[in-house]
């Protein structure tokens, strides 16, 4: 008999949470188990009307919409925090209107979700989805056998410990980049989900001395299309030479696009922004937090990498604050800039006021040419 134990290697937990996280990206809807409570979710940003007539077939009028604090707070909810309401029918019109209407309003209280609809929301960062879900109360005879994923709440609270205890090297080479001919790239499997994380070490950097480290989570707009609405690229570019220029440093480079949110959700809040919202609000209409990304995991990379103490290139007191905290040592802190424009000014200024970015010159500089 073939041994399918060894095939299926790694805990089972972290295998139903894998396969939840692909039926989300897929379109399809997972039960997840809390205790001896089981709910059908569906993440609403694949829902269509037929979906949601099929929910509605198994509901009995029992599903409820579960959104996330930041979307609930901006629907008019006096506290952040995630919350149910009651769905009588599946209604997809309705359902749209509350998760992802720009000016819509709370028509029904919420109420605090179950263990199980918690944890569909994180499966939902972890898809990187709309946070946002439909949830139908099943019995395991209310399936008729359907062959959906299963996966337990308690699983889906622990997949991101045992993700970032798990991180590894998967693979390195000799990477000569333009401005830093002299470059190795380092590829790290772990952390936030099914996920890949660089380090780029630039140059031949002195590990016994701090050295010189910039985080910088995956910004495809700014950092391969040179878009104008951030600064990202510039401040990849600037970073990898300077670093090549004086003695070397590492960039790492992480799998968080749009502040965790995803490509797909950052290109709706772009929209959102084109309509005058700045980059936090448009966030926060998609029920996203100002910040949904983790850090833990590069100081565990900069660990495997032998690297103890570090000079910091960063604006972003959280990246201080997150490295700090997991037991890395920051001798100094170095700011990074990029340009500010016409079409990134506002943006800059946004993470200035509301999360204490540190760029106050440049951003006045610009300005100044704008009158």
């Amino acid at each position: 008999m073939p041994n399918f134990e060894t095939l299926l290697s790694g805990d089972r937990d972290q295998l139903a949470v894998e396969r939840a996280i692909s039926e989300f990206r897929a379109a399809r809807p997972v039960v997840v188990e809390a205790g001896e409570e089981a709910s059908l979710i569906a993440p609403v940003e694949s829902l269509d009307a037929a979906g949601a007539g099929a929910l509605d077939a198994v509901a009995a009028g029992a599903a409820r919409l579960v959104l996330s604090g930041p979307r609930l707070h901006r629907l008019g909810a006096s506290r952040r925090e995630a919350g149910a309401l009651a769905l009588e029918k599946v209604d997809f019109d309705r359902i749209g209107a509350l998760a992802l209407e720009r000016d819509a309003r709370l028509d029904a209280a919420p109420v605090r979700p179950t263990g199980a609809e918690r944890a569909a929301l994180t499966l939902t960062h972890l898809a990187s989805l709309l946070p946002a879900v439909v949830a139908v109360p099943v019995q395991r005879a209310d399936l008729f056998g359907a062959p959906f994923a299963r996966v337990s709440a308690l699983a889906v609270s622990a997949y991101r410990g045992k993700k970032v205890a798990g991180l590894h090297i998967v693979s390195r080479a000799k990477v000569p980049l333009e401005d830093a001919p002299d470059t190795e790239m380092v590829v790290f499997r772990g952390g936030e989900g099914l996920r890949d994380h660089a380090a780029v070490i630039v140059g031949d950097p002195d590990f016994g001395q701090p050295v010189p480290v910039r985080l910088h989570s995956a910004c495809l707009t700014g950092d391969l299309f040179g878009s104008l609405k951030c600064d990202c690229g510039d401040q990849l570019r600037m970073t990898a030479r300077h670093m090549a220029e004086n003695g070397g440093g590492i960039i790492l480079y992480l799998d968080q696009e749009g502040r965790g949110n995803g490509l797909a959700s950052k290109i709706k809040a772009y929209a959102l922004q084109a309509d005058g919202f700045d980059t936090y609000d448009a966030d926060e209409v998609l029920g996203f937090d100002h910040d949904q990304r983790g850090f833990d995991f590069a100081a565990d990379m900069l660990t495997q990498l032998g690297v103890k103490r570090v000079r910091l290139f960063t604006n972003n007191p959280v990246k201080i604050d997150a490295l700090a905290a997991a037991g890395v040592e920051i001798v100094s802190q170095q700011r990074v800039h990029g340009r500010a424009t016409q079409h990134n000014v506002g943006y800059l200024e946004a993470k200035r006021d509301r999360m204490g970015h540190k760029f106050d010159a440049d951003i006045a500089a610009s300005r100044a040419s704008e009158n």
